[in-house]
């Protein structure tokens, strides 16, 4: 007696591959060249974007993805504030968030607060990033305590952070 063995059914090659999860303004694959963003003026230098300008001259220009976002108004990630406390220090509030994104920024130009919405209630930032709303708001617990919650959708594309302190 023989072992044959199984024979598997030829792979068909009509079949559409999709995709699980698309995000618009993530650049596919690595762009050939340089370039200059117009709108913020950051470099494509090698696969990522920095503020350091190239040696050569001659840069294409190209529109980043966190000036695309701002453009669109289509945040990469939102922090919601509310209480008591909020209300009473929206300065301090703000100029630790502005502190924030701009160390961030220096070292990742793709990372910035787009808006940022004041009403009785509450404070609502909005950013072109889906870890600066994290990073804002552990700053926020870290100085003044409250409750942090942090939610990532699961495409992972986006980000809602809430603090709350009364």
């Amino acid at each position: 007696m023989s072992k044959s063995t199984p024979t598997r059914p030829p792979q068909r090659r009509d079949r559409l591959i999709r995709e699980t999860v698309h995000d618009t303004y993530k650049q596919s694959g690595q762009q050939k060249g340089m370039a200059r963003c117009p709108h913020c003026g950051a470099f494509y230098v090698k696969g990522r974007w920095t503020w350091a300008a190239p040696s050569r001259s001659d840069v294409a220009e190209r529109t980043c993805s966190a000036c695309h976002r701002s453009a669109d108004k289509y945040p990469a990630g939102e922090l919601s504030l509310t209480g008591a406390f909020v209300a009473q220090h929206k300065d301090e509030i703000r100029n630790l968030a502005r502190n924030i994104e701009k160390a961030e920024n220096s070292e990742h130009p793709l990372n910035r607060i787009m808006e940022i919405r004041e009403s009785a209630e509450q404070i609502l930032i909005t950013t072109t990033d889906v870890h600066l709303p994290r990073r804002i708001g552990s700053a926020l617990e870290g100085a003044f305590e409250g409750e942090l919650d942090i939610h990532f959708d699961k495409s992972g594309h986006f980000t809602r952070v809430g603090w709350r302190r009364d």
